[in-house]
């Protein structure tokens, strides 16, 4: 164990570049994809980590072939880089407090298939009473979003969840349900009397969450208790794109119903079954407790708070005719 002595040499000499590095090496899992994301060569990554653990005498990670594991040191070294990298990345936001009041900055992280009447009324509300406040709203995936809150880079998430982090809070802010769906092109668009065991060869396109260890479990639940067959042939992080597969007719696949309801009336899908009982999934308005809000982001989630808490659970279900 380091001396007194030189754990403080180490806190004054250690370099902020290493933990950094640390931290994305431990986000991709592995050198190669944390040099890819930090646009460096492989070997100037793995130099900086060997030079970590020599200033702090620690092995952090475990590697080999086929193995990348983090140490006792290194999970407790990751979760400081995560706080200490969130507290830095604040530092504008705390610095701007000073001069603009209520006046700042809100940042959403916030899943490609967010459609929530209370958060689009809190949005126009808040903007007509603080005009001076400006947004941000960032389209990612649920994991990417809650990364985002966790690293104080985002002021709240609105996500799909499938584990809970014991560091955020979890405020429920609706239900969704599920639906099949195919484009003009397929062979069942238009066509009453299609039954799950018509789907069950169907070509499909999905979430890449769309499995039974991920955000969208109830989905990929259905489709292993219908026998369908692995015939996943597109996938796509967002919904847009997984729309825009289905309207082509590369797959038939699921989507919020109450998201595409226009679509549906516009004639470019066309909704199969299950009709009743659709897979349902939650939405949370995930937020850091521990990161340090300016007036405007505080207000901004108090309000959308409130509004959530005053809607009661039947009428926070899309659609409505499943609460």
């Amino acid at each position: 164990m380091p001396a007194i002595g030189t754990l403080e040499r180490i806190t004054q000499e250690l370099d902020w570049n290493l933990l950094r590095t640390f931290m994305v090496i431990v986000q991709e899992g592995g050198i190669t994809r944390a040099a890819n994301r930090l646009l460096l060569r492989q070997p100037t990554v793995s130099n900086a980590l060997k030079r970590l653990e020599g200033q702090l005498g620690r092995r952090l990670i475990l590697r080999g072939p086929g193995q990348f594991q983090l140490t006792q040191h290194g999970e407790l070294l990751h979760r400081e880089c995560v706080e200490i990298y969130g507290n830095i990345s604040r530092l504008a936001v705390v610095l701007r407090e000073v001069k603009e009041e209520i006046s700042g900055h809100v940042t959403i992280a916030m899943a490609s298939h967010v459609t929530s009447p209370i958060f689009d009324e809190v949005l126009a509300a808040f903007r007509e009473e603080h005009p001076k406040v400006t947004y941000t709203i960032d389209i990612a995936t649920s994991v990417d979003v809650v990364q985002a809150v966790l690293q104080k880079t985002s002021t709240a998430g609105v996500c799909l969840v499938h584990r809970h982090n014991p560091r955020l809070r979890y405020q429920h802010m609706y239900r969704e349900h599920f639906g099949f769906f195919c484009g003009p092109r397929h062979r069942f668009f238009g066509r009453a009397g299609v039954t799950m065991r018509d789907l069950r060869s169907e070509p499909l396109v999905s979430f890449k969450t769309d499995r039974t260890t991920d955000a969208l479990r109830p989905v990929a639940l259905l489709r292993a208790a219908e026998n369908f067959e692995d015939r996943i042939v597109g996938t796509s992080s967002h919904l847009e794109e997984v729309r825009r597969m289905i309207v082509a007719g590369v797959g038939i696949g699921p989507l919020p119903i109450h998201v595409v309801e226009r679509d549906v009336r516009d004639g470019l899908l066309w909704r199969l079954p299950p009709f009743e009982n659709p897979p349902a999934v939650d939405i949370f308005l995930v937020t850091n407790p521990l990161v340090h809000l300016n007036r405007a982001e505080q207000h901004f989630l108090d309000t959308l708070m409130a509004r959530i808490e005053a809607t009661p659970p039947s009428e926070r279900v899309y659609p409505p005719e499943f609460a």
